[in-house]
């Protein structure tokens, strides 16, 4: 016999409401006794000042009363709770925690925007220590002590613009054994960072300190997967050869990376490296990077990037690189102050041929007339047997495509004057260099958007 939708149990409608977003099951409560109920127990909550804040009622005695009635009324069946809300007194801030974070939460997000809003360590008692499995913590304060108790289901932990001192962060670790995922975003307090050997789940760890963060110690023995960016002096990771995916943003990335980790991480799958300044050029070594399949080199600055440095040089990474399939390069510059192949007397440099057996995606963003770019395409065109597809993009960033909907980013006239020279470059040098099997893709800049008539999108097959 067909049911009809009255006669579902109470315990499917709560399943279909808990299904839908926040917004809708709040909407439909409003209109259905029969979801009027089971919004009592939907189980996620985003609050923040404008998503609660309505038109009518922009005033903070009704912002935190509101606040204040939905927490109350889903006190003891939240499993996942995001509070972003600035210029709230921390007097509701306890309050609302310790009505809403009870046994059985499974996420919490806090970001009160309050340096001085202390999280409280007793809000993590007993049921929320067995239970919580994602924290995230940010511009507010944290003083975790030995006294806090063990986080048992802890797997994944956010702090972002936190106050809380290296050691605090290190008894914090020390208590979620379960730990999987660590991200830290710019922590002051923190100058020596220790992630200890007793993290034994720990995968996943990003860092990115600008500020006082001189040294990073890590001796969780499983470590895969590491981001770090910042002028970070020191940098201890213990055992690395279990690292396969590896990020790097610091100045002159690109030589460190080729000169150590070949050696210090053999087993890297995927590398990306950003820099905005290199002064020695990439050396040819005999280390290989023998399990490397896919190559990220950021290579950007806000104005020219060095003229001295000579972009032929990232050969090195194709030689060393036998298993590597993709590779995208971003060399965005303002100011392009290389020698360019235009115009040139000089010839345009070989080396030895070398083939490549595995590499089929090349991608290389702000593409020049810099000779040492052009003469790296053309030895990717005639080493690369398995290429598939070479693009070269003229400009950077989004693009329209045509949608009219949509607008390509604005350039500066230096970027939009160098764009015809690289066209020129391609055609002189490149084009007639590409195999029947390879498609080539040249992205020039927008005859909508860019003022200079005559630029378009051109696919050459």
């Amino acid at each position: 016999m067909r049911r009809t939708i009255p006669d579902l149990t109470e315990d499917i409608w709560h399943h279909i409401h808990s299904l839908m977003p926040m917004h809708d099951a709040a909407r439909v409560a409003c209109l259905s006794r029969a979801f009027l109920h089971s919004w009592r127990c939907y189980p996620n909550l985003s609050l923040s000042r404008d998503i609660v804040r309505s038109k009518e009622h922009a005033c903070r005695g009704d912002l935190s009363n509101k606040i204040d009635h939905i927490l109350r009324n889903h006190s003891g069946r939240l499993k996942v709770l995001k509070l972003g809300l600035d210029g709230i007194s921390c007097r509701y801030l306890d309050s609302w925690l310790h009505i809403a974070v009870t046994a059985g939460i499974e996420e919490l997000t806090l970001m009160p925007f309050r340096h001085k809003y202390n999280v409280p360590s007793s809000l993590f008692s007993d049921g929320v220590r067995y239970s919580i499995r994602y924290l995230e913590l940010g511009f507010c304060t944290f003083r975790p002590t030995a006294e806090l108790g063990p986080l048992r289901s802890l797997t994944s932990l956010h702090l972002c613009t936190l106050r809380i001192t290296g050691d605090e962060l290190e008894c914090l670790l020390s208590k979620a054994l379960a730990l999987e995922q660590l991200v830290i975003i710019d922590c002051k307090e923190i100058i020596c960072l220790k992630v200890p050997c007793v993290l034994q789940q720990l995968s996943y760890l990003k860092i990115i300190g600008w500020w006082r963060l001189r040294a990073v110690e890590s001796k969780a023995p499983n470590l895969s997967n590491f981001f770090l960016s910042g002028e970070i002096r020191k940098v201890s990771l213990g055992e690395t050869s279990r690292i396969k995916n590896l990020t790097l943003f610091r100045s002159n990335v690109v030589c460190y990376a080729r000169s150590e980790l070949s050696c210090t991480m053999p087993n890297l799958e995927t590398l990306v490296l950003s820099s905005d300044e290199e002064v020695v050029n990439t050396p040819i070594l005999p280390t290989k990077f023998l399990y490397l399949k896919h190559l990220t080199i950021y290579m950007v600055s806000g104005l020219s990037f060095s003229p001295s440095y000579d972009y032929f040089s990232l050969v090195s990474f194709l030689l060393a690189s036998p298993s590597l399939e993709t590779l995208i390069l971003n060399v965005t510059q303002q100011c392009m102050e290389h020698e360019s192949a235009v115009g040139g007397s000089s010839h345009l440099r070989k080396m030895p041929e070398h083939q490549h057996c595995c590499l089929k995606s090349v991608e290389i963003i702000g593409f020049s007339s810099a000779k040492g770019l052009v003469e790296l395409a053309c030895f990717i065109l005639k080493n690369a047997v398995s290429l598939e597809c070479l693009t070269l993009d003229t400009l950077y960033g989004p693009r329209c495509f045509g949608k009219s909907d949509k607008r390509c980013i604005s350039m500066s006239n230096s970027v939009l004057s160098e764009a015809p020279r690289a066209v020129t470059a391609i055609r002189e040098y490149i084009e007639d260099k590409v195999p029947s099997t390879v498609q080539l893709t040249v992205l020039e800049p927008c005859s909508r958007c860019h003022t200079r008539p005559g630029w378009f999108l051109s696919q050459i097959v």
